[in-house]
């Protein structure tokens, strides 16, 4: 039951972050396929949502130059062209420092997550089997020793019993009716 609930968590923590990474506008291009796509420096000096426009996420824009840029592919993050907490990319709405925290913390849950289900499911439920068998024995152990404390109790009778029959002079015929010792 845990697994699935941290499945379906799991789930609603990647359509929230598909929906954050998503452009907040797909314009076309161009009506006329001639016409070559723009490019990064050909937005810059425009706003946000244009320059994010462009597919592929090839552009970055810088907030505080009012900069379009083509994204540093040899470097992970924009730093020289641009502050971090000033870069956006992929989505206008976060800048790419909050970016990064927010991926960051949703990776963490999902690890953890995957690894809770995995130690949940996986290795307690070995354990609870081994629990359950020690249990089943221990309560048949206990169980023989009963019968066998009821057996030993039940011959103790007999014989004491038996002790008092002979003692009074009754005994018992194939009949299963007791007589003295002195008619017969």
């Amino acid at each position: 039951m845990m697994c699935l609930k941290s499945v379906l968590l799991l789930v609603v923590l990647g359509t929230l972050l598909s929906s954050v990474l998503s452009t907040a506008t797909d314009e076309p291009t161009s009506a006329n396929p001639t016409t070559p796509a723009p490019t990064c420096a050909d937005m810059s000096g425009s706003d946000c949502d244009k320059c994010l426009s462009i597919p592929g996420g090839k552009c970055f824009y810088c907030s505080t130059e009012n900069k379009c840029a083509d994204y540093p592919v040899g470097d992970i993050f924009p730093t020289k062209d641009c502050k971090l907490k000033n870069a956006r990319w992929g989505t206008c709405k976060i800048n790419f420092q909050a970016l990064l925290i927010s991926m960051g913390v949703i990776a963490g849950i999902i690890l953890i997550a995957i690894t809770y289900c995995v130690c949940r499911c996986c290795c307690c439920k070995s354990n609870n089997s081994a629990k359950w068998a020690k249990e089943d024995a221990k309560v048949e152990r206990q169980k023989e020793d009963r019968q066998l404390r009821h057996d030993q109790k039940k011959a103790d009778r007999k014989a004491r019993n038996d002790e008092i029959r002979r003692k009074y002079g009754l005994t018992t015929d194939d009949d299963g009716q007791y007589h003295r010792l002195e008619d017969v």
